[in-house]
């Protein structure tokens, strides 16, 4: 198949069943908001930038967690039962993307895939409402965190980061169980990592996750800055 080069100045991208084998569809020059929330409403995502351009993926078989389908192991659950970490949504968006990207990730070459561009773009998503962060605190300090977008019932994952053992299954665990609370469908965990098969994710074809795409366009989206409830599942924070 052939990588497209898309028009910047027309937010449309091509079909991702267009991808080729390793899931590159295309590449562009624009990041902007209103493209990032249409690639992910079509099962596309970014990966990283080359030289101010940015690489599009739709990969087949795409790696998905079914919130009912999560696995806590024993080890996890002592880690609970002691309360060790203490978990917030919405409190340090920035903070938790700057730590991802200062993580080593799969397949880069120099830095990280996480650019300061890519900092900036999902910042102002999560200005919107639309990007989420999860931290995990031990005391005063961040020790763990992700984010990602969430769009009608689906949870768009990105990047996750840990400076102690276990502290970001704790939290993508805790944001698993939230979800599930709040009716969410599946997370998209985009591709294979043995950190998130080992707690449930599986592979799924590009069609089946695309007719979940297509179901998800009917969703109501949960706008605004998160909070975990006394239930410890979503609510939208106070304002004022």
């Amino acid at each position: 198949m052939p990588v497209f080069w898309l028009n910047d100045t027309e937010l449309s991208f091509p079909h991702p069943s267009l991808a080729e084998g390793g899931g590159l569809l295309a590449i562009g020059r624009d990041l902007s908001v209103q493209r990032l929330v249409l690639a992910y409403r079509n099962g596309i995502f970014p990966w990283f930038e080359e030289d101010g351009y940015f690489y599009w993926y739709s990969p087949d078989p795409r790696w998905v967690l079914f919130p009912r389908e999560l696995r806590v192991h024993k080890s996890m659950r002592s880690i609970f039962n002691a309360n060790r970490f203490r978990y917030t949504l919405d409190t340090a968006f920035e903070q938790v993307m700057q730590a991802c990207a200062a993580t080593p990730r799969r397949g880069q070459h120099e830095g990280s895939w996480i650019t300061q561009t890519f900092v900036e773009q999902y910042g102002q998503l999560h200005q919107q409402g639309v990007a989420h962060s999860v931290e995990v605190w031990e005391g005063t300090a961040l020790v763990a965190g992700l984010y990602g977008l969430a769009l009608g019932k689906v949870f768009y994952g990105e990047s996750m980061f840990t400076l102690v053992p276990n502290a970001s299954k704790a939290g993508f665990i805790t944001l698993v169980r939230a979800l599930e609370s709040a009716g969410f469908w599946l997370i998209d965990c985009q591709q294979q990592t043995n950190h998130l098969q080992s707690l449930g994710a599986r592979g799924i074809s590009r069609e089946l996750f695309l007719e979940f795409m297509a179901k998800n366009v009917y969703e109501k989206t949960l706008v605004g800055r998160w909070e975990f409830d006394d239930a410890q599942g979503i609510r939208l924070a106070h304002q004022g």
